[in-house]
């Protein structure tokens, strides 16, 4: 029986991660943008700290 795997092929991974090199050298993507979008997905994971008053920005 053969399975069918639902998920990235190699090749797909190798393009996201040229694609994620190249957007990086030609500064789409800044140390600023990485911070920004960790603290994003903080918040929406761990919404219920910020509700009982952490603070979750990074670095200040």
């Amino acid at each position: 029986m053969a399975y069918y795997r639902r998920g990235i092929s190699l090749l797909g991974l190798i393009y996201i991660l040229i694609g994620i090199y190249v957007a990086w050298v030609h500064d789409y993507i800044t140390p600023s943008l990485l911070k920004r979008i960790a603290q994003a997905l903080l918040a929406i994971f761990l919404w219920f700290l910020i509700l009982l008053g952490v603070d979750l920005h990074i670095g200040g």
